[in-house]
């Protein structure tokens, strides 16, 4: 099989450790969304932005409507510890509850003006995302050769699909490379929502416009997070995880 896998940043362990809590010391860019319950399938997502390790988080803009999974929220994998209570599984319609790293790079077929900053992968109907949890690639981006023939059927997300949503995302790193976990979850993006009453499969969507102005808010450099908690989560653990 003719692979090729676009590189992502990776911080470092250490620096991870650098940091208390999940969120690493070089963070400059912080996305909040605090659903009600475990059950919710909206939010609204706030940027907070801070000068240094040691400066406060400070909002930044107006926050955004989102939508969540059709299920709730699951723990996912990212970030912060092992937590007790549901654990995100792949296709259960719950979105990752949890701290996750951010890609640096923008996946889409919509226009990339506005946002020349980030890389950007134009998708191709040769573009996948792995789901099949028994297969090496478990949640990666897989490019396919011209003449290479695809996994079975069910066992891939196709980047390119005649829907908008797909037009523009970016990879939240849940149970992402190099530490995935068959079966936990995979292909979770932010993404373009379908209407405004729309809920996701398990990733966080939101209208195109408010997507573009988060998005020329911050960039990989500011090794954004992305935190995403049910209100009594979020109340318990905004000390520890020292969040705004």
């Amino acid at each position: 099989m003719i692979l090729r896998l676009l590189t992502i940043t990776l911080l470092s362990p250490l620096s991870l450790l650098a940091s208390p809590g999940p969120i690493p010391s070089q963070s400059r860019a912080l996305l909040i969304a605090i659903p009600e319950s475990w059950n919710s399938q909206k939010a609204d997502v706030q940027l907070y932005r801070r000068a240094s390790a040691t400066s406060p988080w400070t909002n930044y803009g107006i926050s955004t409507p989102v939508h969540i999974g059709r299920r709730g929220l699951a723990w996912g994998r990212g970030l912060h510890l092992p937590q007790e209570g549901p654990q995100k599984r792949e296709g259960d319609g719950k979105s990752p509850a949890g701290a996750f790293l951010l890609g640096n790079i923008l996946y889409g077929y919509a226009d990339q003006s506005g946002l020349p900053k980030w890389r950007y992968r134009k998708v191709t109907d040769r573009d996948l995302w792995i789901e099949d949890p028994t297969s090496n690639l478990y949640n990666r981006h897989l490019i396919l050769s011209a003449h290479e023939p695809f996994p079975p059927e069910h066992s891939y997300h196709l980047m390119r699909q005649d829907d908008p949503a797909h037009s523009l995302k970016l990879f939240i790193r849940h149970n992402a490379p190099p530490d995935v976990k068959p079966g936990s979850g995979s292909a979770i993006f932010f993404h373009l929502c379908r209407s405004q009453n729309s809920v996701t499969t398990g990733c966080t969507s939101m209208d195109e416009p408010a997507f573009r102005e988060l998005l020329s808010s911050f960039l990989p450099k500011d090794e954004p997070i992305y935190v995403l908690l049910p209100r009594p989560d979020y109340d318990r653990l905004k000390a520890s995880w020292k969040l705004p």
